[in-house]
C-alpha cells in the first residue's frame, strides 16, 4: 500500500493528459492506476480526434492529387480514379488501432494500473470508478472535453454530426455545411472538399480561425477560397431541420437580418468544446468550477484541495494535446517532488488543412499591445523547394521585439507549416532573437530557409526578394 493509500498517483481520463501523466508518473516510482470508461485508451485525440482526422487528411489528399489532375501535371498518369471510401476508413481505423493499442501496451510495461469504468469523487482522497472503490495520495483531473452542443439543432450522427460523425460518414455529402470557422470544421470541411463535397462555412464572426493571427486568418479565408471553399461569414445559424435526406439550415446576419435557408445534404457542428467535469461529483472533494467550466490550477497544477490536480482541457488555455501532454509530465513530476514546468507562451497550435496553418507565440495585433514591434515576412512563392514542389501558397511572417529584436511571435502558411512551426518554437524556448534565426544555416532547398529568410526580414532585407 502506498501510505496506506491504495495509489500513489489515480489519474482521471486516458487521453493525452491523463495516459502521459501515468506513465511519467509510474516511471518516477509511484503506484499509479489511471480511470477510463472508453473501451481504448487515448481519450478523444486518439479515437475520434486528431489521430483518424490526419488519417482522412493524409488519404484524401492523396486522391484529390491522383483524381484533379496533379499527378498528371507531374507526368504520372493514374488512369482511371476512383474513390474506394471503405477502404479509406479502413486506413483510418486501423491507424486508431495500433496507436490505442500502442498505448495499453506501455501501461502493462509501466505496470499501470487500468481502473474500467467512470469516475466520480466520494471525498478528496477516494474516487468511485464503475462499483469499486479506490483512494489515492494524489488525484489527478485529466478528463479533457467534448463537443459543444448548438442550442436548438439536434446532432443524430447520421445528417447533422459533429467532429466524431463526420470521421464516420459512410457516402461523399454532395453538399456539407460546416458550423463553425475553427480548426476542427475546416480540416474536416477539407476531407470532404477533396473527396467530391460542395462545402460551405458559416462562421458567426467576421474571419475564420479565431484566435490566429490577422493577416494569416485573411490569407487562409484567401486560399480556401480559391480551392472553392464557400464562406459565410459575420452569419448565425438559427436552426437546423432534418427533412429525410437532407437538412434545411436557417442562417442570419450576426448582427440581425433576414433569415435566409441553405439545402445540404449534410451539417457539421463544430463550434467548439467545452471541459468534462459532469459527472465526477467535483463538490464531493470540495471543489468548484469557474465560469467558463473549467478547473482552476496554479502554476504547478494544483488545485485549491491539497492532493487533488488537473491538467489538459479541463483547466483554462488552450485545448491541445500537446499542451495536455506537457502538463501531465509536469504533474507527474511535481506530485513526485521534482520541478515540473510547462511554458504556457511558448505552445504551438497548427491546423492540418492543404496548406497548413502554424502559430506560436504572440500574434502581430497582440504583439503589438506589449510596445514595439518589428515584423519580417517572407512568401512561400519565393522559396525553392515550394516553387518546385508547385506549392507557392502562404508565407512565414517573424514578429520580434523592436528593442530587443526577441522573437515574439511566429506564423506560417505552408504545405509542412505544422513541421516547420517546432523549429520556431524550439527558438523561443531558447529566448532566441530574429538574428540568431536568421544567422543559423538551413539546409537547401528546404522549406524551412523560408523561416530563416523572414527573419532576415526582420532587421534587413531577405535576400531572394
Amino acid at each position: 500500500m502506498a501510505d496506506g493509500f491504495d495509489f500513489d498517483v489515480l489519474v482521471i481520463g486516458a487521453g493525452p493528459g491523463g495516459y502521459v501523466a501515468a506513465i511519467r508518473a509510474a516511471q518516477l516510482g509511484l503506484k499509479t492506476a489511471c480511470a477510463e470508461s472508453r473501451e481504448t485508451l487515448g481519450g478523444t485525440c486518439l479515437n475520434v480526434g486528431c489521430i483518424p482526422s490526419k488519417a482522412l487528411l493524409h488519404a484524401s489528399e492523396l486522391f484529390e492529387e491522383a483524381a484533379h489532375g496533379t499527378l498528371a501535371k507531374w507526368g504520372v498518369k493514374a488512369g482511371n480514379v476512383e474513390l474506394d471510401l471503405d477502404t479509406m476508413h479502413g486506413t483510418r481505423r486501423e491507424a486508431v488501432k495500433g496507436l490505442t493499442g500502442g498505448i495499453e501496451f506501455l501501461f502493462k510495461k509501466n505496470k499501470i494500473e487500468w481502473l474500467k469504468g467512470l469516475a466520480s469523487f466520494e471525498g478528496a482522497n477516494s474516487v468511485k470508478v464503475g462499483d469499486r472503490a479506490v483512494t489515492a495520495k494524489n488525484i489527478v483531473i485529466a478528463t479533457g472535453s467534448s463537443v459543444t452542443p448548438l442550442p436548438g439543432i439536434a446532432v443524430d450522427q447520421e445528417r447533422i454530426v459533429d467532429s466524431t460523425g463526420a470521421l464516420e460518414l459512410s457516402e461523399v455529402p454532395s453538399h456539407l455545411v460546416v458550423i463553425g470557422g475553427g480548426v476542427i470544421g475546416l480540416e474536416l470541411g477539407s476531407v470532404w472538399k477533396r473527396l467530391g463535397a460542395k462545402v460551405t462555412v458559416v462562421e458567426y464572426l467576421d474571419q475564420i480561425l479565431p484566435g490566429m493571427d490577422g493577416e494569416v486568418r485573411r490569407e487562409a479565408n484567401k486560399i480556401f477560397k480559391k480551392q472553392g471553399f464557400e464562406f459565410k461569414l459575420s452569419t448565425k445559424v438559427t436552426g437546423a431541420e432534418r427533412k429525410g435526406d437532407t437538412v434545411a439550415l436557417t442562417v442570419e446576419p450576426a448582427p440581425g437580418g433576414a433569415a435566409e435557408t441553405i439545402e445540404a445534404s449534410h451539417v457539421l457542428v463544430s463550434i467548439g468544446r467545452r471541459p468534462n467535469t459532469d459527472g465526477l461529483a467535483l463538490d464531493k472533494a470540495g471543489l468548484q468550477v469557474n465560469n467558463r467550466g473549467q478547473i482552476e490550477t496554479d502554476h504547478d497544477f494544483r488545485t485549491s484541495v491539497p492532493g487533488i490536480w488537473a491538467i489538459g482541457d479541463v483547466i483554462p488555455g488552450p485545448m491541445l494535446a500537446h499542451k495536455a501532454e506537457d502538463e501531465g509530465i509536469a504533474v507527474a513530476e511535481n506530485i513526485a517532488g521534482l520541478t515540473g514546468i510547462v511554458n504556457h507562451d511558448v505552445i504551438p497550435s497548427v491546423v492540418y488543412t492543404n496548406p497548413e496553418i502554424a502559430g506560436v507565440g504572440l500574434t502581430e495585433e497582440q504583439a503589438k499591445e506589449h510596445g514595439e514591434v518589428k515584423v519580417g515576412k517572407f512568401p512561400m512563392l519565393a522559396n525553392s523547394r515550394a516553387k518546385t514542389n508547385h506549392e507557392p501558397d502562404g508565407f512565414v511572417k517573424v514578429i520580434a521585439d523592436a528593442k530587443t529584436d526577441r522573437v515574439l511571435g511566429v506564423w506560417v502558411i505552408a504545405s509542412v507549416g505544422g513541421t516547420m512551426i517546432a523549429q520556431a518554437a524550439q527558438a523561443m524556448e531558447f529566448g532566441a532573437t530574429s538574428e540568431d534565426i536568421a544567422y543559423t544555416c538551413h539546409a537547401h532547398p528546404t522549406h524551412s530557409e523560408a523561416l530563416k529568410e523572414a527573419a532576415m526580414a526582420v532587421t534587413g532585407k531577405p535576400i531572394h526578394i
